[in-house]
């Protein structure tokens, strides 16, 4: 697990000394590759009993077209460049930023998947 709570060390170097133990709310959640595949989503709750939507594959995306000004639903043909990471191409994992091949072409992913549990996408380069 990931711990979210204030780091042991000062900007100095020096420790701080800790005043209680870690607590189960400053956990953070794992992390989750979003894949191109089958639709695979799972419900986590958060905090205030709110929930977040962890996307674990999809193979479809909303893609908005601006000269047509109009969103298109298009299948996901694979991932072509993603600057989070050069081997995120080859595993074929999308995350913000990711250029992936659609049916209709070229597209931009948008928002962030793996924590909104779908994929929207801006279209680049119409094919």
């Amino acid at each position: 697990m990931i711990f979210q709570g204030r780091s042991r060390r000062k900007s100095t170097g020096g420790l701080y000394r800790p005043h209680r133990k870690k607590r189960k709310y400053e956990l953070g959640g794992e992390q989750v590759m979003t894949h191109v595949g089958e639709r695979k989503v799972k419900k986590d709750r958060k905090m205030g009993g709110s929930y977040k939507l962890r996307l674990f594959a999809d193979k479809l995306v909303n893609v908005y077209d601006p000269t047509q000004k109009k969103v298109v639903r298009a299948e996901i043909k694979g991932v072509l460049e993603n600057p989070a990471n050069v081997h995120y191409v080859r595993h074929g994992i999308i995350t913000k930023g990711a250029v992936i091949a659609t049916s209709i072409g070229k597209a931009r992913v948008t928002n962030r998947p793996s924590q909104e549990g779908i994929i929207n996408a801006v279209l680049i380069e119409k094919q």
